[in-house]
């Protein structure tokens, strides 16, 4: 009996070997080369589990290790993935056959996360298609002159904020991401829901919008699983969006659409935006006005202050280009009597610093897309794949913004790239900050008003200068699933 049992022990022991063999000669069978370091069962992933890179920085070194070649094979646990480096291919994923790879990698459970199943970056369809069309409405050229009026309001809290600050020390010692976090998750209160975020109190709140996301972005264990094991999170059905966070939504929404709808002058954000839609005829159930709501502070606070992170450590870092761009930011402001919504369309070479900014750093550092109708996929160099849907593909945002093929010195920060004249010659789908095609970012107009209003505030009365806390040169974070610099990006602020 007992040598029956370890006969079938070591039979089924060979046959998940064999398994294993067919699941990882796949690349080899089709010819495409495969990245070194692929362990059993969790594929390439095991820098990523023990958290010495983040996936982003995982994505860039095999983009940069087979730059001879188109595409790369690589394994997801046990599920072939493809990266994918050349431009062409880039744009034929993102934009020339986007019927073939609409959908995100990026999944959420509508049984665990039901707010975030209709937000744009994780869902597809027509959920997607609705979602998307509303928000765009929501930031249109004339939407966002609306909501310039609570964002000019949060500059006037900041600086506020500052002058306290000041009041004790000539210069201010605090970590970039922490204050920004401020800004936006105010921005996001006042702009999107018109109520307190209590972000800038000298007493910290519980309920301050700068404190509720917690580490919803912390690369954690869970957060591993819950996106790159997403058979296993079946089971688990690991949350993305904190309990607490879920419940505070929907109570902030559910009592200020009750006081709305009694109100005869409406205000001027985003939730007023979805009541004047349904006073338009259009039904909007209150669950997807809260899942709006909610994906207007995930997208708007996050992804917004990493940027805004960068920016500051890029002009403390350069004192001279920090000079150049306060002397726009005072001359404008002075020409429009004020800071407008005007005056910040025309501070251009604040631009070019957040595009070089964006480039150097992009906050999602990859992309990830799902094949969902077949498709060849032909590299320039001969390589050719035949996706079948459910392929995994993925792009390097930090590999393509920096590969030397396409920018000179790319070790540089130099925002003159982004002047007109030189942008023109950037050459397409090589710069990716807010990705690309029919689902490139729906709130990248929003981000750079609050990130543009942020700054002309900031340097208009005060200087920024790196601290001695601040740790060079820049590593990126294992530990966040955006980019984030290892030990915080430490500054100084004193007035001029």
């Amino acid at each position: 009996m007992a040598s029956a049992f370890v006969t079938l022990l070591i039979g089924a022991f060979l046959l998940f070997c064999f398994y294993l063999y067919l699941v990882y000669n796949h690349w080899k069978r089709n010819g495409i080369p495969t990245a070194k370091g692929c362990i059993p069962i969790v594929g390439h992933l095991l820098p990523v589990v023990i958290r010495r890179m983040n996936l982003a920085g995982l994505i860039r070194q095999i983009y940069e290790d087979y730059k001879d070649y188109s595409m790369v094979g690589v394994y997801k646990g046990i599920v072939p993935a493809l990266v994918v480096r050349d431009p062409e291919l880039v744009k034929t994923v993102l934009q020339n056959n986007f019927s073939s790879f609409h959908e995100n990698g990026f999944h959420v459970d509508p049984n665990a996360d039901p707010l975030l199943y209709t937000n744009p970056f994780f869902c597809s369809g027509d959920i997607w298609l609705t979602g998307r069309k509303r928000i765009t409405y929501a930031f249109s050229n004339v939407r966002l002159k609306i909501l310039f009026t609570a964002v000019n309001g949060v500059c006037k809290k900041f600086e506020n904020f500052l002058n306290r600050r000041l009041e004790r020390n000539n210069k201010y010692e605090i970590e970039l991401k922490a204050l920004f976090l401020k800004f936006t998750g105010e921005i996001v209160a006042n702009a999107g829901l018109g109520v307190e975020g209590y972000c800038f109190e000298d007493e910290p709140r519980p309920n301050a919008f700068d404190k509720l996301s917690g580490e919803a972005f912390a690369e954690s264990l869970l957060s591993i699983i819950r996106f790159h094991f997403p058979t296993v999170n079946r089971f688990l059905k690991i949350k993305f969006l904190p309990k607490h966070v879920d419940q505070f939504f929907r109570k902030v929404v559910a009592e200020n659409l009750q006081i709305r709808r009694s109100e005869s002058i409406p205000r001027k954000d985003f939730l007023q935006l979805m009541i004047d839609m349904e006073k338009a005829g259009e039904h909007i159930a209150e669950e997807i006005v809260v899942a709006h709501a909610v994906s207007f502070y995930l997208d708007g606070i996050e992804t917004s202050s990493v940027t805004m992170n960068y920016v500051g450590y890029d002009l403390a870092a350069r004192p001279e280009i920090q000079e150049k761009v306060r002397n726009e930011v005072i001359s404008t402001i002075e020409k429009h009597g004020g800071l407008t919504y005007e005056a910040l369309k025309e501070m251009t070479y604040m631009n070019q610093v957040i595009s070089e900014s964006q480039r150097c750093h992009a906050a999602l550092g990859f992309m990830h897309k799902v094949c969902t109708e077949e498709f060849e996929l032909q590299g320039s160099d001969g390589l050719t794949y035949r996706a079948k849907p459910g392929t995994d593909i993925f792009l390097s945002v930090h590999g393509l913004h920096n590969d030397p093929n396409y920018w000179v010195d790319p070790e540089v920060f130099d925002p003159e790239r982004f002047s007109d004249e030189r942008k023109q010659t950037i050459e397409k789908m090589v710069y990716l900050p807010f990705g690309e095609g029919p689902r490139i970012c729906v709130g990248m107009r929003m981000g750079l008003l609050q990130v543009k209003a942020c700054f002309a505030t900031l340097l208009r009365n005060y200087k920024l200068e790196l601290s001695p806390k601040m740790q060079l040169p820049l590593k990126m974070s294992p530990h966040y699933f955006l980019t984030h610099p290892h030990g915080g990006a430490w500054v100084y602020i004193s007035k001029l």
